[in-house]
């Protein structure tokens, strides 16, 4: 097989729907804020502060930042006033005038509790952490900063001693006494969750290993010496007595009897202009981190520009964590995104917690809140769109990073429920892409077409579908009406020829959903076709739908850390039609020594033609062909598709079959995929290429375990791989088929799988008249649960054609087991299979095993030519 190239993937509408909804619905931990400013201390701080760390002449700049612009866009947007900022400084005050408290809520909705830092300066000009109760659904907790608590025992030393002598000999140790008496009542007080150090700001993150007590001495002697008054003593920042401080609270954290230990949160990163921004980066912090290794840090503020340094510490020191807050919304739209993406680049999201930063006034919170929720929503709806994360996952990546996260880290107990509704504040948040955005995203640069299908593929792998009138079609979503159609329950009950299965009812219908995601050109001029699944009329997934079987296979993936890829080969005879009278409808092409690759295999222009029609028909379509050549029976050849995620890549599967035999039809051919067209020739299959996509795939531990997997429940998965009695004719050894045994070989073609590289291997037990979602649902699921299992690769790598093992080999190599050589043995073996059938659902399997059984019967009574004849009509 050629090598794989990128196609597109990603979630259906609906489950983009879901993760989005999870976006705006998600309550808030706000794991790092301060206190609002009381009403009459409003006026003394510039409202330009809400999106800038700037101050005194240079705030002024910050009206020409994009931050900035954007804020005026979305505050503008909610007060339905002009978008500038004029007249959002006017609408605002005129909120403050009109209704406070209201306007307080709204910047807050959506908020669960807010941990807060009230170690600021101006503290009687802001309101108690314990005031903000009134805007949250939890009550708010509050952080203890370190350097605060420190000045203020200072503070009062200074005022008690006698300013005349200046005695202070004995100061540093009742000093420090002190610090660690008030530690240690915030360590125990249950209001307390964490504590915060503002060093990055004083003399820095390169906090020394072990302090220098002596430089800190002399340092608080200093401050004594050179105390002047009248106002209190404030600002710690002197050399060891900073360190010195930090240190304490944290030897004091690691030596508490609670097993939970408090977390210290450090300012990181950008701030005021008298931070030092050299150092300012995380990466200062290692030997602090090292030498507490039980204490909590969380590095604040995304350490922006600093970003990836926090990423790498909280992946590293299990102790770290990287909050990505203060960028919101302080940072760029652009900014912002690249904060996101570069801590998710290397840290797991189980590390990250979220906050506001909010800080005296209201709009900050707002901004932030509405800034964060459309950003996730850009990032998470492309990373589940490219295949980078499973829709579900990105869901529990939304819960973990904005409330799990920090409920678990501070000890918070906190029981998650999703907010009632969208917060009031969520401002211009992208939407999903609905149904019929992508549809005219679709026919953008197209003609208008006719028709549109929507494709179901049953239990006997005949596809079918329902055709739409484009005008019809178009109307309903116009309308915001459902494109759903009611198609019978009987349809998942019924043979190739329609008739029932014993037991199936006239009663009842199923929805058949169309995915717009999967929308195609063709295969006909004038259609456009997109697959269905079958649901209930609530809208929930039904058991026997093929397709979502492999949908959920994906998503169990996805929870599990492992993502795929699929690339398969269609492998097809071209057959010349006759006049229609049986018993011989088609006979074999008279073509001058077809032979595997042979060039000679295209000098019939006929085929030649087609078979360029194929591959240029199915470019576009958005199917790129990777390579195409002659097989070794007459008029067969192998066309090979692109890697693709798996329910994409079925879907391009089961598109390009119909648009291939239609143009083989207009061409007057016959294309079969019947999967031993000849007795003594090679058979034809419908081999799948598959790879772990995530990055654990490519340990061995990983890629074994999920084929062994596979390979312990392969002969019950052949019921769903080899489907028909024909199937059986092409399970032989010696054929480059995947021969009859349970066994794998790297570069082996005679073994059922095919290590080709890595986690890149082969599924040679597959043909043309599967179902291809059952089929690689199948395996998707027996080989992730080898992966949760950790299933062991008992079966040697076999380099021969396992038939031709001795006894003792075979035993050596574990190759001990046969595949069924029948559709009944194969249907036992399924039946057979508990583990297999808890994956895939009972009634799944009670379903199939019944239309298989029932086919079987109806295939029996015929004759061997004419039960040939009547495949040859239908595969």
């Amino acid at each position: 097989m050629a090598s794989w190239v990128g196609g597109r993937s990603g979630g259906t509408p609906s489950q983009l729907e879901s993760v989005v909804r999870a976006i705006r619905r998600t309550p808030i931990i706000d794991n790092h804020a301060h206190p609002l400013l009381k009403p009459e201390a409003l006026s003394q701080h510039p409202l330009l502060s809400i999106t800038t760390e700037a101050s005194g002449d240079a705030i002024d700049a910050s009206l020409t930042s994009l931050a900035h612009l954007r804020a005026v866009k979305q505050l503008g947007t909610l007060l339905s006033c002009n978008l500038t900022w004029e007249a959002v400084v006017a609408a605002i005050e005129q909120r403050r005038i009109e209704s406070p408290e209201d306007w307080n809520a709204q910047c807050l909705d959506g908020i669960e509790t807010i941990l807060i830092d009230d170690g600021l300066d101006n503290e009687d000009d802001v309101y108690q952490y314990s005031w903000h109760d009134d805007y949250t659904r939890s009550n708010c907790k509050r952080i203890v900063r370190i350097e605060a608590v420190a000045a203020s025992i200072i503070n009062r030393h200074l005022l008690l001693l006698d300013t005349s002598t200046r005695a202070v000999d004995n100061v540093f140790d009742q000093v420090v006494d002190e610090f660690d008496d008030n530690i240690r009542a915030a360590i125990d007080h249950p209001d307390v969750v964490a504590f915060k150090s503002v060093i990055c700001y004083r003399t820095g993150l390169d906090i020394p290993r072990a302090v220098d007590v002596s430089t800190a001495r002399e340092s608080l002697i200093s401050i004594f010496n050179d105390f002047q008054g009248p106002g209190p003593f404030k600002r710690l920042q002197h050399d060891g007595l900073n360190d010195l401080f930090v240190h304490r609270a944290a030897t004091l954290i690691q030596q508490s009897a609670s097993r939970w230990k408090k977390p210290i949160q450090f300012h990181t990163g950008l701030g005021d202009n008298d931070i030092t921004l050299t150092r300012a980066s995380p990466s200062h912090l290692q030997e602090f981190i090292r030498e507490y290794p039980t204490v909590p840090i969380v590095l604040l503020h995304a350490s922006y520009p600093f970003t990836r340094e926090a990423g790498y510490l909280a992946s590293v020191y299990a102790n770290v964590y990287a909050d990505i807050g203060e960028v919101f919304p302080f940072v760029s739209l652009d900014g912002q995104e690249s904060v996101v993406r570069q801590i998710l680049e290397l840290c797991p999201w189980s590390k990250v917690l979220w906050s506001t930063d909010g800080h005296w006034f209201p709009e900050t919170y707002l901004l932030a809140i509405a800034q964060v929720r459309e950003l996730l929503e850009t990032i998470l709806c492309d990373y589940v769109r490219t295949g980078q994360i499973g829709w579900k996952a990105a869901i529990e990546l939304v819960r973990d990073i904005l409330f799990r996260n920090s409920n678990k880290l501070y000890h918070l107990e906190l029981d998650f429920a999703e907010l009632a509704e969208e917060p009031s504040g969520n401002l211009e948040v992208n939407r999903y892409l609905t149904d019929l955005d992508l549809l005219r995203n679709f026919l953008r640069g197209q003609s208008t077409p006719d028709f549109v299908r929507i494709c179901w593929n049953d239990l006997t792998a005949s596809p079918r579908m329902r055709m739409v009138p484009m005008r019809k079609f178009m109307s309903l979503l116009d309308e915001g009406k459902s494109t759903d159609i009611g198609i019978t329950k009987a349809a998942l009950w019924l043979l190739q020829n329609d008739w029932p299965v014993p037991g199936m009812v006239a009663t009842g219908e199923y929805r058949l959903h169309p995915d717009f995601s999967s929308l195609r050109l063709g295969p006909l001029n004038g259609h456009i076709s997109m697959q269905g699944d079958f649901r209930e009329q609530d809208g929930s997934r039904i058991p026997f739908c093929p397709r979502s079987l492999l949908q959920r296979a994906v998503e169990l993936g996805a929870e599990n850390g492992l993502t795929y890829l699929l690339g398969f080969e269609i492998e097809f005879l071209l057959l010349e039609r006759l006049d229609g009278r049986e018993p011989n409808r088609y006979r074999t092409l008279l073509t001058d020594g077809h032979a595997w690759s042979a060039s000679r295999s295209l000098t019939d222009p006929r085929v030649s033609a087609l078979l360029r029609n194929m591959v240029g028909e199915l470019a576009v379509m958005g199917i790129h062909v990777e390579q195409l050549h002659a097989e070794s029976a007459t008029g067969q050849f192998e066309l090979i598709l692109p890697h693709l995620p798996p329910v994409e890549a079925v879907d391009t599967l089961l598109h390009a079959r119909e648009v291939m035999s239609a143009l083989a039809t207009e061409a007057g051919f016959r294309m079969t995929l019947y999967p031993k067209p000849f007795a003594n020739a090679c058979g034809t299959a419908s081999h799948v290429h598959m790879s772990i996509s995530s990055p654990q795939g490519s340990k061995p531990e990983v890629y074994e375990s999920f084929y062994a997997g596979i390979l312990k429940h392969l002969p019950a998965i052949t019921a769903f791989t080899y489907s028909n009695p024909a199937s059986y004719e092409r399970l032989v050894d010696g054929c480059w088929a995947g021969g009859r045994w349970v066994a794998w070989g790297t570069q082996n073609r005679e073994t059922a799988l095919r290590k080709i590289e890595g986690s890149h291997w082969e599924l040679k037990t597959l043909d043309g008249l599967a179902n291809p979602y059952l089929a690689l649902g199948a395996v998707l699921s027996a080989g992730t649960r080898g992966v949760v299992a950790r299933e062991k690769l008992i079966w040697g790598d076999c380099e021969i054609d396992p038939a031709n093992l001795t006894d003792n080999d075979r035993k050596e190599l574990n190759v001990t087991q046969l595949l069924p050589g029948s559709v009944g043995e194969a249907l036992e073996a399924l039946k057979a299979d508990e583990e297999l059938t808890g994956y895939l659902g009972r009634e799944l399997i009670e379903r199939y095993a019944a239309v298989k059984e029932a086919e079987l019967n109806m295939l029996s009574d015929m004759g061997e030519d004419k039960r040939r004849e009547w495949i040859l009509e239908r595969y």
